[in-house]
């Protein structure tokens, strides 16, 4: 059993940034490869980034350019670093794992089915 556990949302301005992170435990981290996804208030939980264990990354179309998924493996953690928020970034996030080395393969939803471990969710709101 997998246990991730998000922490660093909250609010802030149009414009600012925040890091969230998610630290891993209960298994062997280097074996699952790691996503973000949000879920905006009334809609459906949407892919965000993710990362595979070779280390390459991938970004959904809103966010590529502001948002950076990073991770640590020496403290089982995910990171994501977003920047020049947008009132449209508002929603809970999500970290989640798949037992597989490579989690993006082209389809978000796809992703979304295939991940094995959710953490609770980070509340991130960006006001205007």
């Amino acid at each position: 059993q997998v246990q991730l556990v998000e922490s660093g949302g909250g609010s802030v301005q149009a414009g600012g940034s925040l890091r969230l992170s998610c630290v891993v435990s209960g298994n062997t981290y280097n074996t699952y490869c790691m996503a973000w996804f949000r879920q905006p208030p009334g809609k459906q939980r949407e892919g965000v980034a993710a990362i595979d264990n070779d280390g390459s990354t991938h970004y959904a179309a809103p966010v590529k350019g502001r948002f950076t998924i990073s991770k640590e493996n020496a403290k089982s953690t995910l990171y994501l670093q977003m920047n020049s928020l947008k009132p449209e970034d508002t929603a809970m996030y999500y970290c989640a794992a798949r037992r597989s080395d490579v989690c993006y393969s082209g389809s978000w939803s796809q992703l979304r089915a295939d991940l094995d471990y959710w953490g609770q969710g980070t509340q991130v709101t960006v006001s205007s």
